[in-house]
C-alpha cells in the first residue's frame, strides 16, 4: 500500500502502519489496482489526477471520495475514460472523529461490477455504505445531505446567538431540547462547541463554504432557488473573511454574534 499527500509530512504519519510514502502522485499509483483520492476540492483532485492517471494501469479502479460537486465529477469522469480507469464516485459523510474510528458513511456510485471490489475498502473506513446509482449519483446524494447539514449548523448558531442576546443561558436551551423530538446529536455536539467558543477543527469553515457553493451550483443546474443555502454560504464567507477559515465550521456562530453585536 502506498500513500501520497501534497504535504508530505501528513503522509509520513502512515509509515508506522506499514504504508510506503511515495514521492509523487504518479509514483503512488504505479501498478496499483485501486486508487483513492480524498482532497479538499475539485480543482485539487483534477490537478493531482492529471499527473497520476497516465501512470496508473488501465483497468484500475479509482475511488473518488472528495466532495467536489457535479461539474468537477463530470471532468474527472472524462479523465477516467481517457486513461481506462473505472471511476467509483464515493463521497463520505463524517468528520475527523468518525474517520479516525472508521465510522464514516459512504455514498457510493459506479458500475455494478465494481461493488464487490469496493466493499472491503468501504467496510474499513465506514460503518455504512449506500450504493445510490451510477458514478456521479454519489455527489448528488451528498449535496442533498449537505444542504440539511449546513442549515442545521446555521440554525444552531442563530438560536444560540439569540439566547445570548435575550439574556438566556444557551446551555439551558440545549438541555430543554435534549431527548425531545427536536433534539439530534449534531445539535448537542455543535451547540456545545459554539457555547464554549472552542473551535478545534473537526470540519473546517472553509470547507463548509465550499460545500455551500457546490449545493448552489447544483441547484442552478435544475433551476432551483435555495435562499436558505444562499444565506448560509454568505455567513461562511464572512466567517472565512474574519479569519475562521481553518477553525471548525461551528465558528460561524461568531458571524451571527458579530451581526447582532452580541459578545
Amino acid at each position: 500500500m502506498r500513500a501520497w499527500n501534497r504535504t508530505r509530512e501528513k503522509a509520513e504519519r502512515l509509515a508506522d502502519d506499514g504504508v510506503s510514502v511515495a514521492g509523487s502522485a504518479s509514483a503512488a499509483v504505479k501498478d496499483a489496482d485501486v486508487l483513492i483520492t480524498l482532497l479538499a476540492d475539485g480543482p485539487a483532485v483534477e490537478e493531482v489526477m492529471e499527473e497520476a492517471a497516465p501512470a496508473a494501469p488501465s483497468g484500475a479502479m479509482w475511488i473518488q471520495s472528495s466532495t467536489i460537486g457535479i461539474a468537477a465529477t463530470e471532468r474527472l469522469s472524462e479523465i477516467a475514460s481517457e486513461h481506462g480507469l473505472v471511476l467509483v464516485d464515493a463521497p463520505i459523510l463524517g468528520t475527523k472523529e468518525p474517520a479516525e474510528k472508521g465510522e464514516l458513511v459512504v455514498f457510493a456510485s459506479g458500475p455494478q461490477e465494481a461493488r464487490e471490489r469496493c466493499e472491503p475498502i468501504f467496510g474499513t473506513i465506514g460503518k455504512a455504505t449506500r450504493w445510490v446509482g451510477e458514478a456521479g449519483a454519489g455527489q448528488r446524494f451528498k449535496l442533498v445531505i449537505n444542504t440539511w447539514l449546513l442549515a442545521a449548523v446555521e440554525g444552531v448558531a442563530e438560536a444560540i446567538s439569540l439566547a445570548r442576546g435575550l439574556g438566556l443561558d444557551p446551555n439551558d436551551v440545549l438541555d430543554a431540547l435534549s431527548g425531545g423530538p427536536l433534539d439530534m446529536p449534531y445539535l448537542q455536539l455543535k451547540g456545545k462547541v459554539m457555547i464554549e467558543r472552542s473551535f478545534e477543527p473537526s470540519f473546517k469553515a472553509s470547507l463548509a463554504e465550499k460545500d455551500a457553493g457546490l449545493v448552489l451550483e447544483a441547484a442552478e443546474r435544475v433551476e432551483l432557488e435555495l435562499p436558505l443555502v444562499e444565506a448560509v454560504q454568505e455567513a461562511f464567507e464572512q466567517a472565512v473573511e474574519l479569519g475562521h477559515a481553518d477553525k471548525d465550521m461551528a465558528s460561524v456562530v461568531e458571524v451571527v454574534g458579530r451581526r447582532s453585536a452580541v459578545r
